[in-house]
């Protein structure tokens, strides 16, 4: 086994020495394309040796836990410990990995591996120290005029999802008729974050975009993430996998490399490149990630539109044990736990929640299994870990309203965007987008001003 990863390593190296080669005689491939060809390399070394390297979720980073090491006595061992059991790895999912002692936490550094990281527990809530970190609370920020309250405020707008020509790509397009409107999240996620930002800015704050148009952020796009496509098919039992498919109902369109690719494209290489936006560039005191939920609607073509319509928020944890067991997945829990977030981001997920419900009276979504926990005993604010609210390394609140293949919620789609009010469905309504704005803006003005 040793000599394989010893070939691998050395082939990566040859092909990483190409890639950077400044001889005008080498071969020339793009950014992204050598970026994607290292990381197929990166996976031939990853995926099949978890006794021996680093064991990382798709397109991850290998950690640097250097970031948690800068993080000692940033915590007291009574908040680690029940931040761990009640938010982020409820149910013993960091048994064997988390280990407690009285003064430290002793930690797996690499799966299947001795080496440890041994945190240091602050001694008392005094001599806690502050743990690195760009964004800042309302306090530090300072006073606010009157009437602005998010006056200095640098709140981050991630419109979920791509819209446009990529929404049936992603799954997030349906019509119901060839004479009616299409319902696309990404287009709808812009839309709101539009009248959002013109809220957020007259309270104050300065509005930045993660997503400013439809269409992916990355330059990578799914052809170059064909060589790891298939390769992942592989380690999931799928041989000889057709590489195309016809259309988007193929039958046989879930196994083929295209579509494995374009999910890592649109679920993976997409949000780390947004995390990446996040946290290099914008460097934001809070991200406010839009989505609208739904419910299984069959073909795109023929929907199925059903009665029930609710709403949950979203904030970080709920980590499984198999989740925990990638090395970037628990070093990127770590930083989250220590850094000082966790209550700033379920305050506001808060807030934001209760204005909705007022708003909109309607009912929480209820997870059923055990990817996700409740927050604070509130109904409609769960944990639960997605890949953009571990990777942002500031406070995050996820919104899932309202559910687009409800009978109502399609109505309302199809009402368009408007001003004021008008009757949808026997009720008087502000326009959807304008709606989810307004209920945003108004939580978050009550949440920060707490």
């Amino acid at each position: 086994m040793q000599s394989e990863i010893d070939g691998d390593r050395k082939a990566l190296a040859v092909v990483i020495a190409r890639m950077t080669s400044r001889d005008t005689g080498a071969q020339a491939w793009s950014g992204p394309v050598q970026r994607v060809l290292i990381l197929f390399f990166v996976v031939r070394l990853l995926v099949p040796y978890v006794a021996c390297s680093q064991v990382l979720s798709p397109l991850a980073d290998p950690p640097k836990w250097e970031e948690v090491e800068a993080m000692q006595e940033s915590v007291t061992r009574e908040e680690f410990e029940q931040l761990l059991k009640d938010v982020y790895a409820p149910g013993d999912a960091a048994l064997g990995l988390i280990e407690l002692f009285p003064d430290h936490a002793s930690i797996v550094r690499q799966a299947g591996q001795p080496e440890r990281l041994e945190l240091r527990f602050a001694k008392d809530a005094a001599s806690v120290r502050a743990a690195p970190r760009y964004w800042r609370t309302r306090k530090e920020i300072g006073t606010t005029p009157k009437g602005r309250p998010l006056a200095g405020m640098r709140v981050a707008l991630d419109p979920g999802h791509l819209g446009g020509e990529w929404s049936r790509m992603e799954g997030r397009w349906f019509q119901v008729a060839a004479d009616t409107l299409p319902v696309m999240e990404g287009d709808l996620t812009l839309r709101t974050a539009e009248h959002l930002a013109r809220r957020l800015t007259a309270m104050g704050a300065e509005v930045l975009w993660v997503r400013r148009q439809a269409g992916p952020t990355t330059t990578l796009r799914p052809a170059d993430l064909f060589p790891i496509a298939q390769e992942l098919l592989a380690v999931e039992g799928v041989t000889d996998p057709r590489v195309t498919y016809s259309d988007f109902e193929d039958p046989e369109r879930k196994n083929t490399v295209q579509n494995q690719a374009e999910l890592l494209f649109y679920r993976t290489a997409e949000i780390r490149h947004r995390a990446r936006v996040v946290n290099d560039e914008l460097k934001p005191d809070l991200v406010l990630c839009l989505h609208f939920n739904a419910e299984a609607w069959g073909k795109d073509a023929e929907p199925e539109l059903v009665p029930r319509n609710h709403f949950h928020v979203l904030v970080n944890g709920a980590y499984s044990a198999t989740e925990l067991r990638l090395d970037d997945n628990r070093h990127d829990m770590l930083l989250r736990l220590l850094g000082g977030m966790t209550g700033q981001e379920q305050r506001l997920a808060t807030r934001i929640a209760e204005t909705f419900a007022r708003e909109t009276a309607l009912p929480p979504w209820v997870y059923a299994g055990n990817n996700a926990v409740p927050v604070n005993g509130n109904p409609y604010v769960w944990a639960r870990n997605l890949l953009a609210n571990r990777l942002y390394r500031c406070p995050v609140v996820y919104l899932e309203p309202y559910v687009m293949n409800s009978q109502e919620i399609w109505e309302r789609v199809q009402a368009g965007d408007y001003e004021g009010g008008r009757m949808v469905g026997g009720t008087l309504r502000k326009s959807l987008c304008r709606e989810y704005a307004d209920a945003v803006a108004e939580g978050l003005s009550r949440g920060l001003g707490e």
